[in-house]
């Protein structure tokens, strides 16, 4: 999601950089580690869930939330 897969066109590195930067102001407890690990929606979703202690469904719709309208 966050990590770069190699191959990738500068914009699509500029973008998920600044998804990225974005996702660490949302999740302030998210290291720059995790966020470059992170593979999909489900992996985001369980580490906010997981940080947080928060119910699933709770961090469900805080991911959902932000990623709206954002290209991955």
């Amino acid at each position: 999601m966050f990590g770069y897969q190699g191959g990738e066109s500068k914009e699509t590195v500029t973008r998920k950089t600044g998804y990225r930067d974005d996702a660490k102001r949302q999740w302030s407890c998210l290291t720059p580690l995790d966020l470059s690990q992170i593979k999909n929606e489900e992996q985001l979703i369980t580490l906010v869930k997981v940080r947080y202690s928060l119910p699933y469904e709770i961090a469900k719709a805080d991911v959902q939330g932000w990623m709206a309208g954002k290209q991955f």
